[in-house]
This record gives structure tokens, sequence and C-alpha cells, in this order.
């Protein structure tokens, strides 16, 4: 396995240049006296040491491991437990939390990267915390302040976990079918019984108690609730007590994040409390599921990172074959290959690209909860919906691209455990299906967020991203001259599925994900240019020479995608629709 070392100069590069962080952090009062460059640098640093140090050495030893089920109780793999301690101590959990309840109050801008170090290491681990995290945010924005009182504190700590409980296994992703039911009880609380699937982290031993954040119909309602149900009962001091009628039935067997406690959850009339209004549960958890599709698509951005620095690794220590261009050597690094060099390539182009996304959603984010401006806030929001499934799907497709190549480059070596990339590929593939398969975040991206306000969004977007670049000297501006016309191209596009839309009910279901994608690499010819141009002011210029390259092959190889994709969307729906169903 080879040891991780986290981007610290790049992550330092789009807070202080790209997007100018510090700059915001001081006209938002409740970050202004918080974190400044330099806090957060050294924030960064300590996440890279002990995802280093710490987490990085549970991740092999876990999946070959496995998280155990034995006599109703589920078992980490060794080493979970003294991780987790470490990343409670640290307060990790609660970085981004809400400090009237013991969270830290940190940025977004900033906990996406600290995020990306947990995934670039440990998948499995990661996602226990990240649960958490979401349920907790969940609760703060629609929770009774008795229930925050009790929780979120506890939350925050890491002392419990939280769980997010929503299909069975006759709703899948259309939880209209769900049958969990709520019974209302004289105290106000209600009685929950039913089973949920794919829980994850739905039951852990590195916890004293499991919140769970459970989607059920009250009785003689159609309509979906939000429900807190502790595993543990929660005494009014805090204190616990008995079982809740909350039990796990078993734990799923597979492909990957083997560390990771996939549960069966039953309950039976275990005491809940209501969450939110009654028949509004979907409203109030879509904040929580918001919140763990841009931690999904953060573990994309992480297993690329992974995968990057892997496959250059041994690139440059792999001898094999000689240099087209000549050689005296017996035999040269992979390095010298054009083709190792094409998958090297594109995946630091993908990865570097696919932070710059995430840490832009961070900053919508940030500015959305924290501006005093709410002109400012409403924008940001809507930016925020727009990009939110984008960075889920885009981010965790582009991610199993970079896991796949890393493993291309590895060749015969990547197909076997010992040098950790395939864990690595089977890790992340379930990001594209879980949270939402990214067909469906493109569903909700084109159907919802493009075309939903008749491209009112879309259109400020992209002038946003015409007016930065105009900005810029003119010879990065004379390079933006494809993205510039592939930006207006894709607001024609929605424009013409806006209107057909009516007439023609599945188009947007049958080019959704091909929209997605030309928006996605067209957006990264955007980031690309823009870090391209910033990093020539840097001192380093070693640093600028390699932004300038990268810049020039993501434009000259990778942006004609966002075309094709392009193409695809324009060529509607009617080769996909109108076979029969006998045909298949």
């Amino acid at each position: 396995m080879y040891p991780y070392s986290a981007p610290l100069n790049e992550m330092r590069f789009l807070l202080d240049k790209v997007f100018k962080a510090p700059a915001i952090w001081q006209r938002l009062p409740q970050l202004a006296e918080t974190v400044d460059l330099d806090t957060a640098m050294a924030i960064l640093e300590e996440a890279a040491k002990l995802n280093r140090d710490i987490v990085q050495p549970i991740n092999r030893a876990g999946d070959e491991q496995g998280v155990r089920f034995e006599d109703g109780t589920v078992i980490t793999p060794d080493g979970y437990k003294e991780a987790y301690q470490a990343f409670m101590e640290g307060g990790w959990v609660g970085f981004c939390g809400d400090p009237e309840f013991g969270g830290m109050g940190m940025p977004k801008m900033l906990g996406v990267l600290v995020d990306e170090m947990g995934y670039s290491v440990c998948n499995a681990f990661n996602l226990y915390s990240s649960l958490t995290a979401g349920a907790a945010l969940a609760l703060n924005a629609h929770g009774s302040d008795e229930l925050k009182d009790l929780y979120l504190p506890k939350l925050y700590s890491g002392e419990w976990a939280g769980a997010m409980d929503m299909t069975e296994p006759q709703a899948g992703s259309d939880l209209r079918g769900v049958r969990t039911r709520a019974e209302p009880q004289d105290d106000g609380s209600f009685l929950i019984s039913g089973s949920k699937i794919f829980i994850t982290g739905g039951d852990q031993d590195l916890t004293s108690n499991v919140v769970h954040l459970v989607l059920a119909k009250l009785v003689g309602s159609q309509s979906l609730s939000l429900f807190l149900v502790p595993k543990l009962k929660v005494n009014d001091d805090g204190s616990l007590g008995e079982n809740n009628g909350v039990s796990v039935g078993s734990i799923e067997h597979k492909m990957g994040l083997k560390g990771s406690a996939t549960c069966v959850m039953n309950f039976d009339n275990a005491r809940g409390f209501l969450i939110g209004e009654a028949d509004r549960g979907l409203a109030c958890m879509f904040t929580m599921m918001n919140y763990e599709r841009l931690a999904i698509g953060i573990q994309g951005l992480g297993s690329a990172q992974a995968a990057s620095q892997m496959a250059t690794d041994y690139a440059k220590e792999r001898l094999q074959g000689l240099a087209a261009t000549g050689s005296t050597a017996a035999a040269d690094p992979i390095l010298v290959h054009g083709d190792v060099r094409r998958m090297l390539l594109t995946i630091r182009s993908l990865t570097e690209a696919g932070r710059a996304l995430a840490v832009d959603a961070g900053m919508q984010l940030d500015l959305a909860k924290f501006s005093e401006d709410e002109a400012e806030r409403d924008k940001a929001a809507r930016f925020v919906g727009l990009l939110t499934p984008v960075a889920k799907a885009f981010l965790t497709d582009r991610g199993l691209d970079a896991c796949i190549m890393a493993q291309q480059v590895f060749g015969g070596a990547g197909y076997i455990r010992e040098t950790g990339i395939e864990q690595f590929v089977r890790d992340t593939r379930i990001a594209q299906i879980y949270e939402g398969t990214n067909g469906i975040q493109a569903i909700d991206f084109l159907g919802r967020k493009v075309t939903g306000d008749n491209l009112a969004t879309l259109n400020e977007f992209i002038a946003e991203l015409k007016a930065e670049l105009a900005a810029l000297a003119p010879e990065w501006q004379d390079k933006a001259g494809e993205l510039l016309v592939l930006l207006d191209d894709l607001i024609a596009s929605a424009g013409n599925i806006n209107e057909a839309k009516r007439e023609q009910p599945a188009l947007i279901n049958s080019v959704a994900v091909d929209y997605l994608d030309a928006f996605g690499f067209s957006l990264y010819g955007y980031y690309w240019i823009k870090m391209a141009a910033l990093a020539q002011e840097e001192a380093d210029a070693s640093f600028a020479q390699q932004k300038a390259a990268f810049c020039r092959f993501y434009l000259e190889k990778l942006l004609p995608r966002a075309r094709w994709h392009l193409s695809q969307v324009n060529a509607g729906a009617g080769c996909i629709m109108e076979p029969g169903a006998e045909l298949f």
C-alpha cells in the first residue's frame, strides 16, 4: 500500500487564490473570528496527519477482515475503535456543526477538504462520521428545541452516531412504497414499526448509541413523516436506558466498503419523536440527503486523489519497456510511455478540477448559511441546488474512472490485492449507486434545477462563469473560446428541452445523464482556465508551469467530451423510447 500524502499545497491554492476564502470568511460575522487562512491550513495539516498515521493503516486490514455480525451484534474490524476514538477526540465529527451545541462551526469550504482526506485513506471508516454529521444537520434544521438540546451535543461530540433510515425492500428509490408505520401516543411520542434496508452505519460498536432518522407513515396517512428513533432510550438527563425496540436483522455482504456496516434494521414499537411537521418528512430528510449527496461526491474525489498518487508513484518506479524516443537503459520507468502519461494526466486533471467543484459547492453553502445579505443567501442556495446533483454524480463517475485508469496503470499488479488499488475500485463503485443513483441525480439536475425555474438559475450561474473568464488576462480568455461556445450551447439545449418537455414527457429522463456530463466537463474547463491563469501569479514557477500543462491537456483532450455528450442530448429520446417493450 502506498503512503498517502495530502495535497495541502493544492488545497491552499484553491482556498486562497481561486475562491478567495479568507476574504469571504472575513465578511461573514459567524466565521470572521473562527478561521483565517493560517488557521485553516493548520487544521488541514492536523487532518492530514490523523488520516495518514491513524486511519490509512486500518484501510486494507479492515477490507480483509470486514464487519462481523455475531449474536445480533455488529463488530467493526480491528483498529476501527481506536481510530474512531482519535477521530472523536479531535472534534472532527462536529467539525462544521453548530457551536451552540458543541460543534466547531467551521466553514464548509474547509469541511469538504477534510472529508476528501478521509475518503482518500479509508472510504469505509469515513462513512460512520459522515452519516452522523448529516443526521445532526437535519435535526438542527428541523427538530424541536428539546430534541436538539438532548441529542445534538452527543452527536457532535461523536459519542452517539446517526443513521438515515429511508428505503425498504419493496420501495427502492420510490419512497411512496414505504410501509413503516408510526402510531401516535398520548405523551406526544410515536411507536415506530417496520423494517429498513441498506442502512449505512445502522449499528456498530464504535459509539454508545445510534440515533436513527426514520421515514414512516402516520397511521391513516399515505404521506411520509420523519422521526428520531434512538437505538437505546434516552433519559431526560441524557443518560441511556434500555433497548428501544431497535435491532439489526442482518448485515449486507458487499462488493466493497467491507469495513462499513450496511444493515437491515427492524423497529418493533420503537419509541420515536416527530422531526418537523407531520406528513412533511421527505422535505426534512432532504436536508440530510443533500448533505450526504455532497459527501458521497467527495468520496469519489478522495478516491480519485488516492488513485492518482498511487498510480503516479508506481509509474515512476516500475521499469518496463523502452522510451519510444530512444533509451540506453535496460528498461525505463513506464512513465515514459504515451498511454501511461495519457491515463495519469486524465486522472490528475479530473481530480484537481473535481476539488475545485467541491470547494465551490462548499463556498455556496457557506454563503447560503452565513451571509447577512438576503439576495446573496438566495442566490447561493439556488447555486447549491444546481451544483449538488452535479457534485454527487460527476465526482463519483469521474472518481470511478480515475480508479479504473489507475488500476490499468498498475497492469497485472493492479488486479491483485496487495497493491491496494483494486480496493478503491470496489469501494468507489457504490458511490454511483447510493444516496440516489447518478441517473436520479441527473434527472433532478435537468428536470428540477435547470428547467424547473425555466433556466433562470442556469442562466445566472453561467453568466457568472463568463464574467470570471472575462476578468482574466487576454491570453487565457483566448483559450476559453470553445468553452464559451459550449456554455451558450448548454443554455440553448436546455431551452429546447424546456419547450419540448410537456409534449415529450420521457425526454428529460432519457437525456439527463448526457446533459449533466456535458455540463460537468464544461464546468471543469472553467475551473482549469481559472486555476491555470491564477497559478501564473504564484512565486513557485514549477507550480505555474504544471497548472498550464494540465490545463492544456484538459482543454485539448477532455473538454471535447462535453461536445459529444451535448450531441447525445440534442439527438433526443426517439431511439430510446420508440422501440416497444417486446423488443427487449
